[in-house]
């Protein structure tokens, strides 16, 4: 990691603007998504608008088919460096 550079500006995110964000970056709709997951394209609409949590079963599906890890789904903003020396 002695190669890492911190990103100069840092934003925060909601677990359901991180789902929508990494939908949007594989050009996927929810509807698509539902598809894939089975998981009703009104209940990932909620997710992604915060009125409803993720839970860590639904991350996991989300996860599979977004081939991604469910932390970057459940922990958006976790700060490693900031979280150890704590």
């Amino acid at each position: 990691m002695k190669n890492y550079i911190k990103a100069q500006k840092q934003i925060e995110v909601t677990v359901g603007e991180s789902l929508k964000i990494i939908r949007e970056f594989q050009e996927l709709s929810q509807n698509q998504l539902a598809e894939i997951t089975s998981i009703p394209q009104s209940t990932i609409s909620a997710i992604e608008n915060n009125r409803i949590k993720l839970g860590v079963e639904r991350a996991k599906v989300f996860a599979r088919a977004l081939h991604c890890h469910p932390a970057v789904l459940v922990f958006p903003g976790w700060d490693m460096q900031h979280e150890s020396a704590a």
